[in-house]
C-alpha cells in the first residue's frame, strides 16, 4: 500500500494512458476519412505548419517512413505534441469534416501513430547533418524550445552544447506535464531520438545565473539561445500562503512524475488554486492519487480559463469540482487542517496547491511583463543572444515552443554566417 492509500496496481491503472495508440487497422480507417485538401486549413492551423494531408496520405498508403519524416521535418517534437497538443482547438477544429459533420479527422492520434513508428520501431535516423561549419552555439534549456533549436542547428552543421538545470533533459515534457498524458519513458525516448542526429552535447545541473553565466557563454560560443522557461512562481498575495501544506503545483507535478509508481501522500481533501493546464493537471492527478475531494478555485468564469474546455471537461469527468468566481482571500491552519476562504465559501483541505502562473527570473536582458523581450528573429536585447518558448511572450504550449526554437535556429544560422563571412 502506498502513502496515498492506494495499491501500486491501482495507481498504475489510474495513470495509464487514457488515449492508447490506434491499431494499424484503426489508423488506416481513420486516414482514409481524410479529403487530402489542397491548401488544407488543418495545416494552416498548425503552429509548426505540418503538412497534415501529406503525412495522413503516407499512413493511408502504407508509407510510414514518409509520414513520420513529414511530421518531424516540421516539428521534431511531433511525438509529444501528438499527446499533449490541444488539437481540438487547432488542426482538428480547422478540419473540413468538423464543419461538415462535427467529427474531424483524428489528426493527433494519427500523428502519434506515425511518430511512434519512428521513435519506437526504427533504428535508422531519418535526418542527416549538413557538412560541419566549425561554428558553436550554446543552448540553455533542454526542453522543447531548446532542443528544437539545437536539432535544427545541428542539421545545418553547427555544433551545439545544451545546458539544463535539471538532472534529466526534456523540460516540461519530463517534469511539468501530467504523468498520464505522457506515460512511461516516452519523454526520454524522444530526446534520445532528437539528439541521435549527432552534434548535440548535453550538460546537466547547469543553471543560468548560478553555475552558468551568460557573459561566459557569449565569449565561448558564436551565439546563444535561451529556452529556459519560467522558473519563478507567482505568489497569491494572500495571508497564509506560506503555511506548511501549501505547495507549488509545478513542484508537485514534477515530484510526482519522477516518483511514480510510488506516490506522495495528498490527504483526503485537496484544493487547487488556478485556472490553467497546470491547475488541471495537479487537480486531476490528486484525484488519481486517492484524494476523496478535489476542488479547483478559479477567480473568474469558465470562458476566461486558460485551460481549454476539453481540459476542464476532463477534470470534471474525473471527479474534480471546479468552483468559478472563487478568488482566495486567505489560507488558515487550525488543528493540523487547512482552510481556504473565498467570498462565497470556506474550503477545508489537507493540501493546497498553488497554480497561478510563473515568471522569468534573470537579469541583463530586457524583460517586459515577466518575459524576455525578443524581436521578430527571436534575438534579445543582447546581440547574438536569442530566446524562445515560455520565457518569451506568446502562447504557453509545447507546439509554440517548438516553433520558436525552429525559427530562432534559422535566425541564429543566418547570424553566425554573417558574423563569419
Amino acid at each position: 500500500m502506498s502513502a496515498t492509500g492506494l495499491t501500486p496496481a491501482q495507481i498504475a491503472a489510474n495513470f495509464a494512458d487514457p488515449h492508447p495508440r490506434l491499431t494499424p487497422a484503426q489508423a488506416l480507417v481513420e486516414a482514409n476519412r481524410c479529403y487530402f485538401c489542397y491548401d488544407a486549413p488543418c495545416t494552416e492551423a498548425c503552429p509548426t505548419e505540418i503538412d497534415v494531408p501529406g503525412f495522413i496520405r503516407g499512413i493511408a498508403t502504407g508509407n510510414m517512413a514518409g509520414a513520420a519524416k513529414t511530421i518531424l521535418e516540421a516539428n521534431i517534437f511531433g511525438g509529444s505534441c501528438a499527446r499533449v497538443c490541444p488539437t481540438e482547438i487547432l488542426c482538428e477544429r480547422a478540419c473540413v469534416r468538423t464543419a461538415e459533420s462535427g467529427e474531424p479527422i483524428r489528426i493527433g492520434a494519427l500523428q502519434r501513430v506515425a511518430t511512434d513508428w519512428q521513435i519506437f520501431g526504427q533504428k535508422v535516423q531519418p535526418f542527416v547533418r549538413a557538412p560541419l561549419t566549425g561554428r558553436k552555439v550554446a543552448v540553455v534549456g533542454a526542453g522543447p524550445a531548446g532542443l528544437s533549436c539545437a536539432h535544427a542547428l545541428a542539421m545545418v552543421g553547427h555544433d551545439v552544447t545544451v545546458y539544463d538545470a535539471k538532472p534529466k533533459p526534456g523540460g516540461l515534457n519530463e517534469y511539468g506535464i501530467a504523468a498520464y498524458k505522457m506515460v512511461d519513458d516516452f519523454a526520454a525516448r524522444e530526446v534520445a531520438f532528437i539528439t541521435s542526429i549527432g552534434g548535440i552535447v548535453l550538460e546537466y545541473l547547469r543553471r543560468l545565473g548560478d553555475t552558468l553565466l551568460l557573459e561566459d557563454l557569449r565569449e565561448r560560443f558564436d551565439a546563444v539561445f535561451l529556452g529556459i522557461g519560467l522558473r519563478g512562481t507567482n505568489r497569491l498575495g494572500v495571508e497564509g500562503e506560506d503555511l506548511p501544506g501549501v505547495r507549488d503545483a509545478v513542484a508537485f507535478i514534477a515530484e510526482l512524475r519522477q516518483a511514480l509508481p510510488n506516490a506522495p501522500a495528498v490527504g483526503k481533501r485537496v484544493v487547487v488554486i488556478g485556472g490553467g493546464n497546470t491547475a488541471i493537471d495537479a487537480a486531476t492527478q490528486a484525484k488519481f492519487l486517492g484524494a476523496d475531494e478535489v476542488t479547483m478555485l478559479y477567480r473568474r468564469g469558465p470562458e476566461h480559463m486558460s485551460a481549454t474546455v476539453a481540459e476542464q471537461d476532463w477534470a470534471k469527468r474525473n471527479g474534480v469540482n471546479i468552483r468559478y468566481w472563487s478568488a482566495p482571500l486567505r489560507i488558515a491552519e487550525a488543528g493540523g487542517a487547512l482552510s481556504v476562504t473565498t467570498e462565497r465559501a470556506i474550503f477545508a483541505a489537507d493540501l493546497v496547491l498553488k497554480a497561478v502562473g510563473q515568471t522569468f527570473l534573470g537579469d541583463g536582458l530586457t524583460v517586459e511583463n515577466g518575459r524576455i523581450s525578443v524581436d521578430e528573429s527571436h534575438q534579445t536585447s543582447i546581440p547574438g543572444v536569442f530566446a524562445g518558448g515560455d520565457c518569451t511572450a506568446g502562447i504557453d504550449l509545447t507546439v509554440h515552443a517548438v516553433q520558436d526554437g525552429k525559427r530562432a535556429a534559422a535566425a541564429i544560422d543566418a547570424y553566425v554566417r554573417r558574423q563569419h563571412g
